[in-house]
């Protein structure tokens, strides 16, 4: 016989594996393992292992005993549940990321909008839970008791409590509440899992190898002992197996420890891909060994009871070793159902039962408070295990222990399922059904538990229950059946509430809506934590404001109405996570309500419609695949539409606003899109609030001031009716640009001018030349004939001044008339003589008033053109310089070249253009002499000159904008490019 270890070493082995695992849990999130591994898809799938509690690490062989091949329920039931993942845990997993369900009460209070559905859920939680954590404590406190020999399990389980309750609080209590994940928690059930699976693999090993002496020795040993072969096979024939898979289907939802690990501390969405069927693949490596360990028990003539035959073969075999592996793996088992199993009843309990009834002071550290609470309730819930435990006295099997708990947390399945699939339900029935199951559940499985009955008699059936193995699976099938009749009938006889309604559309598996756009009374994300400073305290309330504020990637000065719906809802979904969604709701609904004012226009928020398409992108198919992309197509268009584009709700709120609106206005449509159209900046917001309220739909040629410029835009307007909001007319509006087709207009308008004035000129011109002609002859003749009569001869020279000065305006007005068909030579100007001519004749002038001409032109810098046209426009432009600068200035003419243009530059200090009238200088007849000192032709002239050499003319004006002082002229003119080489 194995000689038996000592109570003390065994403790000590229990401390120092359980002081590992919190070492694998402390080292993950200090991050000395790297981030990928934690990460990773494999961890995920082996921190699912949790199931594999010491019900399955132990009782699973007992179960082989008891039911055959009927175990493989256990493990098929929760594989069947992953392989439906796409249609069963990922629509649960997406609600609790959303909103920050961090449990299944939490699930069943978001969704019935009921304190009640979370409170009872919380409460028939606990009390179903408590045999499957007696169960584990009986199964440690029954292991060290075989090994050592000592009978003292009562003292031994104790001492387990104290050290479980010590490291569930180090593992998922030492920071705040529910909310973050447990990176360290995971890797380490990840570990554990492996451990199991290692220890049960090897025992399996040693049975088939040590024991029987390979496979073949062991098919020779089941035919010589037909009656082991038969045990397995027969319960199948009559047996409860197909309770046992629908009990175990459920329990990879409903199981708490199971939805913690799977939803709550989900690190990657990814990873349940892996999970559907990584996990199946464990439990079957698992389920490998039961019967090899089942028929070596058999075959050794294991001293323990058929349960304990996974411990029993090590001592049957006197190996210390394989004996203690078993015990660690089965407090592996153990240890992580009841941390994993006691932080999420603790977060339940917290939420639905402590909070609804006690709320911290604001004052106060509410974080703390929270904390302090949840290790309390640890205690208090791994106490009430242990107390279980010592109620039934160590007396029950293990599998019986397992069996009552998982039909209690059955009866949670129809609530997970109408969350999932059935929109009408309500809270009413949930309600009633989950009373009528447990109730059920209670009479004819936990009180037989209890009171160690044997059997009762049922009035109603006029029948004996005897509670045993062949009828606990009519417990469960009748607990089961009463709940789902209750909650049917009642759901279909009873209305839901709108809020009901609405969180039934949130959780629906093809939900793509979310109501409502409504707007706030708060503004700003600096009155969401003003408002909610009152119940959480100032701290805390900025804390939780900014938290959610940077899960949305939001600024904290945002005020778009869509952003602060947003916001509110993520506040809700963080509240939720750390106080449960009954308490958060109450929160934000009391504190940060929607204005009463706007209950009559509630409608549904577009851009959240717009998101969840694109999450639900990757799995639309068929028909909604085919929508989903014309919807992409007809977005697309609007956004390339080359027309601004601007989409409002019956409020004014933006909906759509285009690229081309973004081009048009310079704001970008992450930044306009959900706020009102009072918020956009001017002169937009004027103009089109102007148009809106206008009856008129299209207005053709308005005129905007932009930046110093004046842009011409056509506006166009039409109702549409908002999405899924019959009879809210909103307003599509089109903004046309039509700067550039103004200006194209303008400038033909302007040319068309030019050549019917140039017309005109030529023809007055040649009408005035010949009477002019005559006058001065007749003036002529007068003064000679009359040479001694000084008063005739004064009036002759004034009429010849006269006729000269009317020769001169002639002689413009054909020049100008005849600028245009003027053939001009394209030879190499030299721009540096070309001023110095222009600089000479102007010199020649007496009215020159003292102004000095400076010619800088570099004698380098050659043009391309007519020589004595390029002369005529420095002229022009030299002469008006002089005419508007004052006595004693200076004029500048200099050159700059380019690669393939040189610019020819004047100069003045005068007082400058005034702007209002530069876009008109070069207009014919235009000019602010005083009458009769100039004819308003020259500039004209100068522009046609300059457009026939295809060149530029520009005028910046002031030149000297400190002292707005002088005008600069540049006339840009293509660049003779062999002159360069000529030159040199």
């Amino acid at each position: 016989m194995l000689t038996s270890f000592s109570l003390s070493e065994l403790i000590l082995i229990s401390a120092g594996y359980l002081l590992m695992l919190f070492g694998v849990a402390w080292v993950s999130e200090k991050g000395l393992i790297p981030r990928w591994i934690i990460r990773h898809p494999l961890t995920y799938t082996l921190s699912l292992g949790v199931y594999a509690s010491a019900w399955a690490f132990y009782g699973t062989v007992g179960l082989a005993y008891q039911y055959g091949y009927g175990f493989l329920a256990s493990y098929l039931g929760v594989s069947g549940a992953f392989l439906l993942a796409p249609v069963l845990l990922y629509p649960i997993l997406r609600i609790t990321r959303t909103y920050q369900l961090s449990s299944l009460a939490d699930l069943f209070a978001f969704r019935f909008r009921s304190t009640w559905a979370g409170a009872l859920t919380t409460l028939f939680m606990l009390i179903g839970v408590l045999p499957l954590l007696a169960l584990q404590i009986q199964a440690v406190a029954d292991s060290i008791g075989i090994l050592s020999r000592e009978p003292l399990q009562e003292k031994v389980a104790l001492s387990y409590c104290g050290l479980i309750i010590l490291f569930t609080i180090l593992f998922g209590a030492r920071h705040i509440a529910t909310r973050e994940k447990h990176e360290g928690l995971v890797f380490a059930i990840a570990f554990e899992s492996l451990v199991k699976l290692v220890a049960l693999g090897v025992i399996g090993w040693y049975a088939l190898y040590q024991v029987f002496g390979g496979p073949r020795e062991l098919e020779l040993w089941l035919v010589q002992n037909q009656a082991a072969l038969a045990t397995l096979h027969t319960p199948l024939q009559e047996g409860p197996w197909r309770t046992l898979l629908l009990v175990f289907f459920a329990s990879a939802i409903v199981m708490p420890h199971m939805y913690h690990m799977t939803f709550t501390e989900n690190l990657n969405p990814r990873a349940m891909v892996s999970a559907s069927w990584g996990l199946p693949l464990f439990l079957l490596l698992m389920s490998l060994a039961v019967p090899l360990i089942l028929w070596a028990g058999l075959k050794l003539g294991a001293t323990t009871n058929p349960e304990y035959f996974t411990l029993g073969l090590g001592i049957a075999v006197n190996s210390e070793t394989l004996a203690l592996l078993a015990y660690v793996g089965g407090l592996s088992a153990s240890s992580g159902l009841i941390i994993v199993s006691t932080l999420a009843l603790s977060g339940m309990a917290l939420n639905h039962l402590v909070l609804p009834l006690y709320q911290p002071p604001a004052e106060g550290n509410i974080y703390r408070w929270l904390k302090w609470t949840r290790r309390a309730l640890i205690v208090a819930i791994i106490m009430a295990g242990y107390g279980f435990y010592l109620l039934l006295g160590a007396q029950q099997d293990l599998a019986n222990l397992g069996i009552v708990a998982f039909v209690a947390t059955l009866q949670f399945l129809p609530g997970v399922l109408s969350v999932l699939y059935w929109q009408t339900a309500n809270r009413r029935g949930f309600l009633a059904g989950l009373l009528a199951g447990i109730s059920v559940w209670a009479l004819t499985m936990l009180l037989p538990l209890l009171g160690n009955l044997e059997g009762f008699y049922l009035p109603l059936f006029n029948v004996i229950y005897v509670l045993d193995d062949a009828s606990w699976h009519l417990a469960a099938i009748a607990s089961l059946a009463a709940n789902v009749l209750m909650f049917t009938l009642v759901s279909l006889f009873t209305e839901a509430s709108p809020e009901e309604k609405s969180a039934a559309e949130a959780c629906a598996v093809d939900n793509v809506r979310r109501p409502q756009r409504r707007e706030l009374v708060a503004v700003s994300p600096q009155d969401f934590a003003a408002q909610l400073a009152k119940p959480l305290g100032a701290k805390t309330a900025q804390r939780e404001v900014e938290q959610a504020l940077r899960d949305l990637h939001l600024p904290f000065d945002e005020s778009r109405p869509y952003a602060l719906r947003r916001l509110r809802d993520r506040i809700e979904a963080n509240l939720s996570g750390l106080m449960g969604p009954s308490v958060a709701q109450d929160i934000v609904e009391t504190f940060l309500p929607y204005k009463s004012g706007t209950e009559g226009y509630v409608t549904e928020d577009i851009h959240f419609i717009e998101s969840r398409l694109e999450d639900y992108q990757s799995r639309l198919t068929g028909l909604a695949a085919e929508l989903d992309a014309l919807r992409r197509y007809h977005r697309q268009t609007l956004q390339e539409l080359p027309m601004g584009v601007c989409s409002l709700a019956k409020d004014q709120e933006i909906l759509m606003w285009n690229r081309a609106m973004e081009e048009l206005t310079d704001i970008p449509a992450q930044r306009i899109v959900g706020s009102r159209l009072s918020t956009l900046a001017e002169p937009w917001q004027s103009l089109l609030q102007d148009f809106i309220e206008r009856p008129d739909q299209h207005l053709h040629k308005q005129h905007l001031a932009l930046d110093g410029q004046i842009r011409w835009l056509n506006l166009h307007k039409a109702a549409i009716n908002e999405p899924l909001a019959p009879g809210n007319s909103g307003l599509v509006l089109l903004v046309e640009d039509q700067t550039e087709t103004q200006m194209l207009e303008d400038k033909l308008v302007h040319s068309e001018r030019l050549a019917s004035i140039g017309r005109l000129a030529a023809g007055v011109a040649h009408e005035i030349g010949n009477p002019i002609t005559g006058i001065a002859c007749l003036a002529q003749n007068l003064r000679e004939e009359r040479e001694n009569d000084g008063e005739l001869t004064e009036i002759s020279g004034q009429i010849l001044e006269q006729t000269k000065r009317v020769s001169r305006i002639v002689q413009s007005l054909m020049s100008f008339a005849h600028s245009g068909s003027h053939q001009r030579s394209d030879e190499p100007v030299c721009l540096a003589d070309v001023a110095q001519d222009a600089i000479g004749l102007l010199s020649l002038n007496k009215r020159n008033f003292d102004i000095q001409f400076y010619n800088l032109c570099d004698p380098q810098h050659w043009a391309c053109g007519d020589p004595q046209r390029l002369a005529q426009v420095l002229i022009n432009l030299l002469s008006n310089a002089r005419d508007a600068s004052p006595p004693g200035g200076a004029i500048r003419v200099r050159s700059e070249a380019s690669e393939h243009t040189v610019d020819l530059i004047v100069e003045d200090e005068g007082s400058g253009i005034p702007k209002a009238i530069i876009d008109r200088l070069f207009e014919p007849f235009f000019t602010t002499k005083d009458p009769g000192e100039g004819t308003g032709l020259g500039l004209a002239l100068v522009y046609s000159i300059v457009e026939e050499h295809y060149g530029q003319i520009t005028i910046d004006s002031p030149a000297d904008p400190e002292r707005q002082l002088g005008t600069r002229i540049r006339v840009t003119l293509p660049r003779h490019v062999e002159a360069t080489s000529v030159a040199m």
